[in-house]
This record gives C-alpha cells, sequence and structure tokens, in this order.
C-alpha cells in the first residue's frame, strides 16, 4: 500500500474510534508534525523549554486525549495538530504569566535548572494576547479563525489550508488577508 494510501486508510479507521489507527497515523506523519513544529517553534525565544520534538509530542497527547475526530484528510489531521500545537504554546505562556504574577519564584532542583521555563514575559503577553483575539476572532468568523491556523500556526500554504478547510484556494486567499487585517486591528499591531 502506498504511503497516502495507508494515511488514508489510517484517517478513516482512526474517524470510526479506532484509537490503534491514530497511533499507527502519528509515526507516519511524524515528520511533517516536526517541520510544523519547527516553523512555529522559530517564532519563539531561543533556549525555549519546548524543542520541536517535545511541541510535537505534546501536541499528540492532546490530540490522543480526544474522545472520537471525524478526520477528513491528512490536511485535516495536520490541521487539528497545528491547533492543538498552539494550545501547548499558549498553556505555556499562561502559565509563566501565572508564575510571574504569584513572584515566580519556586525551589528547583540544580539538575532541573537548565530545563525551567524562561518564556521572556513579553513574549508571553503576546501569545496570550494573540490567543485571545483568535477567540474573538472564531466568534466572529469560525472560517477565518481556521484559515489562519493553519497559515500561521501550521505554515500551510494556499492549497494545504484549502484542502485542510474543503474550501477553495480564492476563498483562502480572501479569508486570510481579511482575518490577518482583523488581528492586526485588534491587537494594535
Amino acid at each position: 500500500m502506498t504511503h497516502t494510501g495507508e494515511v488514508s486508510r489510517l484517517i478513516e479507521e482512526a474517524s470510526r474510534g479506532d484509537r490503534d489507527a491514530a497511533d499507527r497515523l502519528v509515526p507516519i506523519l511524524y515528520d511533517e508534525l516536526r517541520r510544523m513544529a519547527h516553523r512555529r517553534m522559530r517564532g519563539e525565544r531561543s533556549g525555549h523549554t519546548l524543542d520541536t520534538t517535545a511541541l510535537v509530542h505534546e501536541a499528540y497527547l492532546e490530540l490522543a486525549g480526544l474522545d472520537r475526530m471525524e478526520w477528513r484528510s491528512r490536511a485535516h489531521f495536520l490541521a487539528v495538530a497545528a491547533t492543538a500545537m498552539r494550545r501547548v504554546l499558549v498553556d505555556y505562556a499562561v502559565r509563566r504569566k501565572a508564575q510571574k504574577r504569584d513572584g515566580g519564584r519556586r525551589a528547583v532542583p540544580l539538575e532541573d535548572a537548565e530545563d525551567e521555563m524562561l518564556v521572556p514575559d513579553e513574549r508571553a503577553d503576546e501569545l496570550v494576547a494573540l490567543d485571545e483575539a483568535m477567540r474573538r476572532l472564531a466568534a466572529v468568523s469560525e472560517r477565518q479563525s481556521r484559515v489562519v491556523e493553519c497559515r500561521y500556526f501550521a505554515g500551510m500554504n494556499i492549497e494545504e489550508t484549502a484542502e485542510a478547510l474543503q474550501i477553495s484556494p480564492a476563498t483562502v486567499k480572501r479569508e486570510w488577508t481579511v482575518a490577518r487585517a482583523w488581528l492586526h486591528r485588534e491587537l494594535g499591531t
């Protein structure tokens, strides 16, 4: 069976609730998930606690926690994985902000000190603000929000986004343009 055929078969089986199929799907798409995570991590500060591999693994844990998901295609699976990666990064930023409010001081064993999360306050604030803006955008236009997730968070091109969302490339371009303008206005950038 071809790689594409195997992915299609596993997606169909996972959509019917076969957890083993979902577990077999991730290793096949692992390199692609790593590329997505790498693109996403380029926007983070150097020395971030999460590296590309950790982000993929954290996102997988979120995906594995879903009760049942009807995957439509490889692109749809990757779009949902991008959303999971976004949530992981935002959760880290929220925790960083909470540490800041609490003084951020706690005992850390010396051997664990280099693994401590050191997200700069400005970056944590930016991620949280973007997440809040994305939630408001989703309330206004779910489709525009999904386009941003695919394009910005997953690094998908126009065609991949169109496939993932089952819309035309022209619609992706239009929604991407409008969503970016809306987000810039909301974020004051």
